[in-house]
């Protein structure tokens, strides 16, 4: 009877769930340095103001929306008007199609905010969030074969540089990392 090759089976197990998941890796990694470095920045979108100066006419308040899209047309927004309010007795705050605008109503002075959804950063983060309980089971299967890719990568090499020498020390490196994180922070 021919001897089990459990080191073959190994092999084509770490290489297959490599290349089955090599996008949902990618994904997780740029997702992961995304929520890393969210107080740097917002990896979901781009934000921008810019100023702007409105002629507001006096009796804005009783004004309605066709008015107001008529005071956007300098500013290229009056196809994008959504709706508008007055926050306090002198600022009215206009919603525009990815955005809103914030100014005096005295001067005309204010801000307008323009969000935008930043590509590649936008959809791996609507991922790693977890859009849906179909996705819940497809990132299950993901961390499980992470787990397996984990076990089996520690026996791919023979020798000094498998499990037995080098390997033994880099792994006992990696798990030293976030043993001593949990020691001295959590």
């Amino acid at each position: 009877m021919k001897k089990f090759n459990w080191r073959k089976w190994n092999r084509a197990i770490h290489r297959d769930l490599g290349y089955l998941f090599f996008a949902m890796t990618v994904i997780y990694g740029l997702s992961g340095i995304a929520v890393n470095h969210i107080s740097d920045w917002n990896p979901n979108y781009v934000i921008t103001q810019q100023k702007v100066v409105i002629n507001f006419p006096d009796n804005i308040r009783n004004s309605e929306k066709e008015v107001i899209k008529g005071l956007l047309e300098p500013l290229n927004e009056d196809g994008h008007y959504k709706k508008h309010y007055f926050p306090d007795d002198s600022t009215i705050k206009i919603f525009v199609d990815g955005g809103n605008i914030v100014a005096d109503l005295k001067s005309g002075k204010g801000w307008m905010e323009t969000l935008r959804r930043r590509p590649l950063f936008n959809m791996v983060n609507f991922l790693h969030y977890n859009p849906g309980k179909w996705w819940t089971w497809v990132a299950d299967i993901f961390a499980v074969s992470l787990i397996a890719l984990a076990f089996s990568g520690l026996f791919l090499i023979k020798g000094k540089n498998g499990i037995t020498g080098r390997g033994a020390i880099l792994t006992i490196i990696g798990i030293a990392v976030p043993l001593l994180f949990i020691l001295l922070f959590y």
